[in-house]
């Protein structure tokens, strides 16, 4: 959710003809993320979120926009994507695709408790269920072969522990391949700044650009390790029950799950390590960029193996 490419009023009033909103009143670039060109947008018809996708190709949003539409569909509080007057879900805005999103309501929540950890289990397993009727296909393209190919790109300005850490965590991780786990669509991002609270109800779950079709307690991994932890990543207890029993009253897990789920706790730590290496060592030029520290989850991850025989479950 970072400004890569500019985007003027005058620019934006004329694309926005191609749509029944309205004209535009007011815009303002938001400064989140790294993905992305993102733009807060007032007009006389509503509040939109307008994505300008800088990586993602026409090919490829397909599986996206539709992924969250039939999710909105479903009852899930996600955005709800604008047709343009030709019934697409995306047009091009100078250069790069570009889709309208309703905006939701709420407000990022930074320090979670357990109440806000239940509701966040509950959607977390609503989107899931939700997502087995979607017939869209995306392999997570955050998987094993780009750690791998990312390892490669980031390794030189790693020190040796840290390289050591990294390769062998990647030795381990293909030694426990999860292709008989539950699968389906993952939001796989599910982070404090992508859930919006109103009140204390979930008022909307953004950002689903790295969503893909994934073991579905990847996503449960990803999720807690960001919700349910401590400054210094040590996983707070409560907020983890929390989490992880909600999620299970509405999907149950299965036995296999419980056998992996200290390996997939360490594979989400490992998978946001070297995507926050990655945008450190090898940032992309734009406007308003914020990067993530990549030393939190590389000590998240040294906690899930140093502590994997008595991670939290149900």
């Amino acid at each position: 959710m970072s400004v890569f490419t500019p985007v003027t009023p005058e620019q934006l009033s004329a694309w926005l003809q191609q749509y029944c909103v309205g004209t535009l009143v007011q815009m303002q670039g938001i400064a989140a993320g790294i993905e992305n060109t993102n733009y807060f947008v007032t007009t006389t018809g509503g509040s939109y979120v307008l994505t300008l996708f800088e990586k993602l190709t026409p090919i490829e949003l397909p599986f996206y926009l539709g992924l969250i539409a039939h999710l909105a569909q479903h009852g899930i509080p996600s955005p709800a994507p604008a047709t343009d007057l030709h019934g697409r879900l995306f047009s091009e805005l100078n250069g790069k695709p570009a889709a309208l999103m309703s905006r939701l309501q709420g407000q990022e929540v930074t320090a979670p408790t357990p109440a806000h950890c239940r509701e966040v289990g509950s959607t977390l397993a609503d989107i899931h269920l939700a997502g087995q009727s979607y017939p869209g296909r995306l392999d997570n393209p955050r998987g094993p072969r780009w750690w791998r190919e990312a390892a490669h790109k980031v390794s030189p300005f790693l020190d040796a522990g840290r390289a050591a850490l990294l390769h062998s965590e990647l030795k381990c991780q293909a030694q426990n391949r999860r292709e008989d786990l539950p699968r389906g669509p993952i939001h796989a991002d599910m982070f404090r700044d992508n859930v919006l609270f109103a009140g204390s109800r979930i008022g909307g779950v953004i950002d689903f650009y790295f969503a893909c079709i994934d073991c579905l307690l990847f996503d449960v991994a990803v999720t807690l390790n960001d919700w349910c932890v401590h400054p210094d990543g040590v996983i707070d207890m409560p907020r983890a029950h929390a989490l992880l029993a909600a999620y299970h009253a509405r999907r149950p897990f299965a036995a296999a799950e419980r056998d992996t789920w200290p390996v997939l706790l360490r594979s989400a730590a490992l998978r946001f390590w070297l995507s926050r290496l990655y945008d450190f060592y090898l940032p992309r030029p734009g406007e308003l960029v914020r990067a993530h520290d990549p030393e939190h989850f590389r000590r998240v991850l040294e906690l899930r193996i140093a502590h994997a025989c008595d991670a939290p479950w149900i």
